[in-house]
């Protein structure tokens, strides 16, 4: 699930003294300012997808300008998330948590106020930064409350059920909202959600201890955000100008160099944003790469099946919300599933199977065309979720137990980072697709060949790979 790979930050962490002496209400209170902010940041993951056809009505975007909607808020995220963990680390995290709540609720009363499609993409970006503020924040918070292991766990465990929750219900919320307000409510929902963690972090979190001497990789940074960014911009105008056109050729071979150097800056730096060390463990190299062909494969899904549901076969952004709540619904109950199938099977051999899972979903999927029935696709689509949620417990543990400890919470913020990477390449690359006129089906079909074969070789790599380093 998503929701599990996110940056977490370790109990090794110095927590203070009196945090024992603080009232049970005290820490709960702390505790549920947390959950409220990662629990918004997944309720903008899948509420926003019910809202793009709504969205593309009103402001007259193209294809090409409601993927920017989405993968403006994921490039953002995934850019920021690694060195929001660290500024969180120098500065404060209550402060650096509260500011990031701040900056998330006024961007999203921004996004509901959009006169204009790039208005809206702009705000959405703020949205992505701030998202990856909250996200590796809100677990430090948490961690720091909670001294004791046992209930640090059980913690643990409330702090994700929530966001499971904003995950699952996302998509419903999203269409009962624009079914009886409009598009912007989805938005707007976020300010009461805004104000109460606000309040909640400023009043009952304790700032953790200031790490002077964490630094704060901003050429690394720079270039992470300008290789995302032009990668992404290519494979969307790809779509639109054709993959020949000299502006997408110029915006591969830019995205090509600026990774170059990215890389090259990340290997000398002293402190570098991504350490190219953990790359050098097989397992945890491994389990990075199939975050991310499974994000390519699985959210790039998510885009085109909204549109499908709602630009093809004509439903309401309500009847689309309610069809991806079964979706949805399966994450959680095949997230309980996972570690007895992994005691059983091995974690890594889940992975694949989860992989192998997922791509059979996307196969069966092969004979939707314009006005296919729910009922036809509906097992399908729970396949999907299903997968999703038998594959993240498996392969975060997985990643985590592949490095030594003192290094989890960078390693978590790392497999975070390439599954948001994943998402934006999925976006871009499927919604260039089917962004042509008369092409949506044909498009939405090698969409989801493309997905089992990353899928497939997602596997097949985690298969082979397996044997300890």
């Amino acid at each position: 699930m998503q929701k599990t790979s996110f940056n977490t930050r370790q109990p090794e962490l110095a927590h203070s003294d009196n945090t024992s002496s603080r009232s049970p209400l005290a820490t709960a209170l702390a505790l549920a300012a947390t959950s409220l902010g990662l629990g918004v940041v997944q309720l903008d993951i899948t509420i926003v997808n019910t809202a793009l056809s709504s969205i593309g009505t009103s402001l007259g975007g193209s294809v090409a300008e409601l993927q920017w909607v989405v993968t403006a808020y994921t490039i953002a995220f995934a850019a920021f998330i690694l060195t929001a963990g660290a500024l969180g680390d120098r500065v404060g995290a209550k402060r650096i948590f509260i500011a990031g709540f701040a900056i998330f609720t006024l961007a999203s009363l921004a996004c509901a106020l959009a006169p204009s499609a790039i208005f809206l993409i702009a705000a959405r970006s703020v949205q992505g930064l701030a998202a990856a503020i909250l996200v590796p924040n809100s677990l430090t918070l948490l961690n720091h409350a909670y001294t004791d292991p046992k209930a640090r766990g059980r913690a643990v465990g409330f702090w994700a059920a929530g966001a499971s929750v904003a995950l699952t219900s996302g998509p419903f919320v999203g269409g009962a909202l624009i079914a009886l307000v409009g598009w912007r409510a989805i938005f707007l929902v976020n300010l009461p959600i805004g104000a109460a963690g606000l309040w909640l972090a400023w009043r009952y979190a304790e700032e953790t201890p200031r790490l002077a001497q964490r630094e704060i990789d901003l050429p690394g940074q720079i270039a992470a955000i300008a290789t995302l960014g032009t990668l992404a911009g290519a494979l969307i105008e790809g779509g639109v100008l054709g993959w020949s056109h000299p502006l997408v050729i110029m915006g591969f071979v830019a995205a090509a160099v600026i990774g170059l150097l990215f890389v090259w800056r990340e290997a000398r730096a002293p402190q570098p944003m991504l350490p190219l060390s953990l790359f050098r463990h097989r397992m945890f190299a491994l389990t990075a790469l199939v975050g991310l062909l499974f994000n390519i494969a699985f959210y790039g899904l998510i885009f085109v099946l909204s549109l499908y549901f709602q630009k093809v076969n004509g439903w309401s952004p309500f009847a689309t919300g309610l069809a991806f709540v079964p979706m949805m619904g399966m994450v959680l109950p095949a997230n309980l599933v996972t570690a007895s199938v992994s005691e059983r099977l091995g974690a890594p051999q889940t992975i694949a199977l989860a992989c192998v899972i997922t791509a059979a979903g996307c196969v069966a999927l092969l004979p939707m065309a314009s006005g296919t029935s729910y009922g036809a696709i509906g097992a399908q689509l729970m396949v999907l979720g299903g997968g999703l949620g038998l594959l993240v417990p498996s392969l975060t543990s997985t990643l985590l137990g592949s490095v030594e400890k003192s290094r989890s919470g960078i390693a978590a913020g790392v497999l975070n980072a390439t599954r948001q990477t994943g998402s934006v390449l999925g976006v871009a690359l499927f919604g260039s697709l089917v962004g042509g006129n008369n092409v949506f089906i044909a498009g939405a079909h090698a969409s989801l060949l493309i997905s089992a074969a990353v899928l497939l070789a997602g596997a097949v790599a985690i298969w082979l790979g397996r044997a300890k380093d």
